[in-house]
């Protein structure tokens, strides 16, 4: 066996802490967004912030719909700047009054505060773990570590990265859960959601009634343990974008600047920073004088990146712009980011949480991606948008009678002599993406 030693070059992505944190900022809502600046403001003494202001002179001022009202309808205009009070403790709040009351380092609360950013609504932790891992620095263990620090937090369940898993951190607080049900949930939460009993009691060789009383402590547990803190709260939609049309039909597109909280240097610091005697004072300033630099940056990317979006948006869509919802087209992100030069990843991050208010109401930048779909009886190959037919589709269950609801091959058969041409298996798709039930579950006795 012949050894060699040899010297080769190759290229390799580091995950840099700057580019963690662009990436991070450029996925975050505006409402996600203003709490991160104000987090970084108290452990970065060199950033100061400045609330957005109420109104641009010389600029149109965006409108603000509620999203308990129809997205596209006009007549529930409201002034955001009127409802500010109506707000109460949301869930990362809650968490983070629970924290402060914690003693935990620096890097433990970073890491912690984190995590609780990563939750969605129902208080589910949505983190791309290999990501997390690298750009914190972590061996997995101590994720797991933080994350059980996170799980031992009110509510109960939050945290958790499935049903399955939220469902079993609250029986295990719970008293005198018999033995079984922990079973079950553990190793057979799959079959059990599928009502697959019988092959359960016979593994186990139980009785189905046994299985029946586990489904009755189960039905105990909340499977959204975060959507407490959004219940009965009016939540608002700031749109970063907003559309307007010119002359000759020109689509304009802008930012609308005054959602976000400005950044600004403290300049109380500059003397410190140049004349300051103790020298671990002056590294301590220098880092944070890094790290404002980087905020900064990654906040000008993700202005340029949500506006180039909104840009290709309007000329991909130009005909929605022009004659409204029914005229959107099928479009996707890979095309999308095949144009702008970027990874798909990357516009998936703009889009999320992201809202354009266009001459029809207002949009959530992800409505405007949608699938193609063949369409019949029309020449060229014709295709309609995914939306279009989801439209259709509920356009059908609301009209249809309650007693007799129409099943989904039904569906099928009033679409395709509309010209669309769908499957059964797409239109139970689209009825759940919709939260529409089947039609068992939609039909009316009384």
């Amino acid at each position: 066996m012949n050894l060699k030693v040899g010297l080769w070059q190759s290229q390799q992505l580091q995950m840099t802490q700057q580019l963690s944190q662009a990436i991070t900022i450029l996925q975050y809502s505006t409402v996600e967004l203003n709490a991160f600046l104000e987090s970084k403001a108290l452990e970065n003494p060199l950033i100061q912030l400045e609330q957005p202001r109420q109104d641009t002179p010389h600029q149109h001022k965006p409108q603000y719909y509620s999203t308990k009202n129809n997205q596209s309808s006009r007549q529930h205009t409201i002034d955001w700047y009127d409802n500010v009070s109506v707000s109460k403790a949301n869930l990362g709040e809650a968490l983070f009054t629970q924290l402060n009351m914690k003693s935990l380092t620096y890097i433990e609360k970073r890491i912690l505060e984190e995590l609780i950013y990563s939750l969605d609504d129902n208080g589910y932790l949505r983190i791309d773990e290999e990501v997390f891992l690298e750009s914190h620095k972590l061996e997995r263990d101590q994720l797991e570590h933080y994350i059980k620090r996170l799980q031992d937090l009110e509510p109960v369940g939050v945290g958790a990265r499935s049903l399955q898993e939220c469902i079993f951190l609250q029986l295990n607080r719970m008293k005198d859960i018999p033995p079984l049900v922990m079973t079950i949930v553990q190793d057979y939460f799959q079959p059990f959601a599928e009502k697959k009993w019988k092959g359960i009691a016979k593994s186990l060789h139980v009785e189905l009634r046994d299985v029946q009383a586990t489904a009755d402590i189960i039905q105990q547990c909340n499977p959204r343990p975060g959507a407490a803190y959004c219940q009965d709260v009016s939540q608002y939609i700031i749109p970063e974008l907003v559309v307007s049309l010119g002359d000759d039909h020109d689509i304009n597109v802008s930012l609308h600047d005054g959602t976000t909280i400005k950044v600004k240097y403290n300049d109380e610091y500059t003397d410190f920073l140049q004349d300051h005697p103790e020298k671990d004072v002056q590294n301590y300033l220098q880092e944070k004088k890094q790290d404002f630099e980087w905020l900064l940056q990654s906040l000008r990317q993700r202005k340029q990146t949500i506006l180039r979006v909104g840009k290709m948006l309007a000329e991909r869509q130009r005909l929605f712009f022009l004659k409204g919802p029914s005229a959107i087209q099928p479009l996707t992100l890979k095309q999308v980011a095949d144009e702008m030069n970027v990874h798909e990843s990357t516009i998936s991050r703009a889009v999320k949480g992201k809202y354009m208010q266009t001459p029809y109401g207002v949009y959530e930048l992800k409505y405007f991606f949608t699938a193609a779909i063949k369409s019949v009886n029309v020449e060229d190959n014709e295709v309609a948008s995914a939306r279009t037919v989801k439209n259709e589709l509920q356009r059908l269950i609301d009209e249809e009678d309650k007693k007799k609801p129409l099943s989904d091959q039904k569906i099928v058969n009033l679409l395709k002599e509309k010209g669309y041409e769908v499957s059964r298996r797409t239109i139970a798709k689209y009825r759940d993406q919709l939260g529409i039930l089947s039609s068992t579950m939609r039909k009316r006795y009384e």
